[in-house]
């Protein structure tokens, strides 16, 4: 993979790696560093946790060493965009850890706090500006920062950020920015909304894919356990009796499913917290120290929180509710098996969810084993789909194979004809007021028996 001494990088950014343990570059970053250093634009593909932020931190220190002391006030030379808090905070705290032998200034821009400590961070104007794009909005705007000295772009976790809805936010904010500029885009996926976006900011750039798209860690045994919604919280309440399982991230659709499952949790005497859009940002970051740190063995969280998440040995992640974007699969058990650790992914589906697991299944290309008999059998499990003592059903879609049900065309359910005479669904009985709800008339009346 190569070592960082081979990149030509200055001493003291080579010092503070060493001291952070390491040596050897992963593929995201031998592959990126050498090309960022030749101030080539480029789009990166890679999982969660194979070092995407050193590999466009340490060059960026390195370029902006060439001109340090050009800063005026207000302005930033280069700008990290990312779509939550946690991850802006992550990003800085590495940023400082490879640059705390060299003199550049870093600031941190992002809702959900006080503006005053950010403003005044900028004043002096800074090396480093790190943000999550709604708050660098209202302060550009407000006339705080100014954009328009920025060397260098770059946008971590862009597809998140998409997903987020910050894809107006970002165009402005690059309408800010100068047309010279060298522009970095990292992401675990590439769907169609980032492609776009990266061929209209980003100059001939080069795209590197170290991993195939939506490849999961390979280091995550993957699991699938078929349960009722109403049944999930005693499952998860099972699972976690056993001691192997001694930091464990479990994902919720929802902030309120967030707030009940660590409730009840922390009612039967599990340690839990729960971080979401809803709290403030101090409440998140203590929540996530008290994680890290082991104090918290359950950590609940949204999609949109678990981003910023960078904790080590977290042993299992679970699904308690399978995603409606198939990508964020992907980002959720990427959070275990992190630096060469392996990890269990285990993922509760509801019959109303099947759809979700079909769709996660055509993203990653496997299919995701279903579990009965486990290590955390829960008596009864297996007979909890409510169709699976349907022996003709398949147990993953809910459907049985398609039949011939007489007159009907193959394939046509029982139950469910061709729509005609007064079916609200007949389009010809729909007025502009609604479903008529008289005689229908003679045109939609059934004239014949085979009609009705």
């Amino acid at each position: 993979m190569g070592k960082f001494v081979e990149l030509g990088l200055r001493e003291a950014i080579l010092r503070a790696v060493e001291e952070g343990g390491y040596e050897d570059m992963t593929p995201i970053q031998s592959q990126t560093i050498p090309e960022i250093l030749k101030g080539q634009d480029l789009i990166a593909l890679a999982q969660t946790g194979t070092g995407k932020t050193a590999a466009f931190s340490l060059p960026l220190i390195q370029m902006l060493l060439k001109g340090e002391g050009k800063r005026i006030a207000k302005t930033a030379r280069s700008l990290i965009l990312a779509p939550t808090r946690e991850l802006a905070v992550q990003i800085a705290e590495n940023i400082k850890a490879y640059g705390k032998y060299v003199h550049l200034r870093t600031a941190l821009v992002y809702g959900g706090a006080s503006a005053n400590p950010q403003i005044k961070s900028v004043v002096g104007g800074t090396d480093i500006l790190i943000a999550t794009p709604g708050r660098l909005l209202d302060l550009v705007n407000q006339g705080h920062i100014k954009l328009g000295q920025v060397e260098f772009l770059i946008l971590d976790e862009a597809d998140r950020m998409l997903d987020m809805g910050f894809i107006r936010d970002i165009r402005k904010i690059i309408d800010y920015l100068p047309k010279k500029r060298q522009t970095l885009m990292f992401s675990a996926t590439m769907p169609k909304t980032v492609e776009t976006l990266a061929n209209n900011i980003l100059h001939k750039p080069i795209r590197i894919d170290v991993a195939p798209m939506a490849t999961t860690a390979e280091k995550v045994e993957q699991h699938v356990l078929m349960v009722p919604k109403s049944r999930k919280r005693d499952l998860l309440v099972h699972i976690l009796k056993n001691p192997e399982i001694k930091r464990v991230l479990v994902f919720t659709r929802t902030k309120h499913g967030a707030n009940r499952v660590a409730t009840h949790l922390e009612k039967l005497g599990i340690a839990t917290g729960a971080i979401h859009g809803n709290k403030s940002q101090n409440t998140r970051q203590k929540t996530l120290d008290e994680f890290r740190e082991g104090n918290i063995r359950a950590l609940i969280a949204t999609d949109v929180a678990a981003r910023g998440i960078d904790v080590d040995d977290v042993t299992h992640v679970i699904n308690f509710d399978l995603p409606n974007e198939p990508e964020s699969y992907v980002h959720r058990i990427g959070r275990t098996a992190r630096a060469g650790a392996s990890g269990v992914s285990l993922s509760f589906c509801d019959h109303e969810e099947r759809g979700y697991l079909r769709d996660i299944e055509k993203i990653i290309r496997q299919k995701l084993p279903l579990m009965v008999e486990h290590p955390y059998h829960f008596e009864g499990i297996e007979n909890m789909d409510p169709h699976a003592d349907k022996e003709d059903e398949d147990p993953r879609t809910g459907f049985k194979p398609r039949q011939n049900f007489g007159k009907n065309k193959p394939g046509r359910r029982a139950g469910n004809p061709k729509p005609h005479g007064n079916n609200p669904r007949n389009a010809k009985n729909v007025k502009a007021g609604g479903y008529n709800a008289g005689a229908p008339s003679r045109k939609t009346r059934p004239t014949n028996a085979r009609a009705r």
